[in-house]
């Protein structure tokens, strides 16, 4: 069965890693421009980082059949000082023509500051003002449930549709938040931390498979690249039907993705 990991960071994986995902089933992925770990120091930083989303990852992907896309941003790890932000998000223009790329994401808040907040209003006016879709990073579990809300009342600040929006990382007390207010809700599976496989089964046996998918957001952290085949394992185990398993791994991110006229399969 093939599957989509629509949230995931190959920069920060092997070649072994595309491997082993084409051969679980792996079609395709989106690659959210994200925190390295430590916070980068200059614009040229950044343009170096979206050459490599927008240029190197696809073709490293592609040697494996699977199709590679990505968002692009300046993440909200990175986002105090508000100043280098601008910065930053000036030269995002430059990428927004290349053909994977999806939209601004993934945005968000990280503690639910005052200039996290600004930064991320400045991402939403440019995803509004260049129509571009929007994918969401929410804070961690202490500040989640508060800054999902507020990320959600930004988005309509802003004016953008919810149905052209996931907020991701949802967990038991955001995902129906998200689904009531008709945004898209991604589930990540992490070994320790945010859903694990049988989590994530529990909340779709709850709240259902619409505009819900499942994602390993697969890292230089503990993570795991294979978490949504072995999501896909669990369900399986618990006697879900083979069309709901493949509409929550294949069919519901094509149907959110496909929203960007760059979105495509190998093949």
């Amino acid at each position: 069965m093939k599957y989509i990991d629509p949230h995931i960071n190959m920069v920060s994986r092997t070649t072994d890693d595309y491997r082993r995902m084409a051969q679980a089933g792996c079609v395709a992925i989106t690659e959210p421009a994200f925190w390295a770990g430590y916070d980068r120091c200059s614009v040229e930083g950044f343009r170096d980082y979206f050459r490599q989303l927008t240029v190197v990852e696809p073709a490293r992907a592609a040697n494996y059949g699977i199709a590679h896309h990505t968002w692009l941003c300046i993440n909200p790890k990175e986002a105090e000082d508000v100043g280098f932000a601008r910065e930053v998000l000036s030269i995002i223009p430059e990428f927004l023509d290349a053909p994977t790329v999806l939209g601004i994401g993934e945005i968000g808040l990280n503690k639910n500051s005052r200039n996290e907040l600004e930064v991320l209003e400045l991402h939403l006016h440019l995803a509004a003002q260049r129509d571009q879709m929007v994918l969401v990073h929410t804070p961690h579990l202490e500040d989640k449930h508060k800054g999902t809300l507020l990320i959600m009342d930004a988005v309509a600040n802003a004016g953008l549709t919810p149905d052209r929006v996931l907020i991701d990382h949802v967990e038991e007390h955001t995902v129906g938040d998200v689904l009531d207010r008709g945004f898209w809700a991604g589930m990540t599976l992490y070994p320790d931390t945010k859903c694990t496989p049988q989590r994530a089964v529990d909340i779709l046996e709850r709240w259902g498979t619409e505009r819900i998918w499942m994602n390993s957001a697969g890292d230089w952290g503990d993570s795991d690249p294979l978490a949504v085949p072995k999501a896909r394992m669990e369900m399986q185990r618990r006697r879900h039907p083979e069309a709901m398993i493949e509409q929550v791994t294949f069919g519901n991110p094509i149907e959110f993705l496909s929203r960007s006229k760059n979105f495509r399969l190998n093949g």
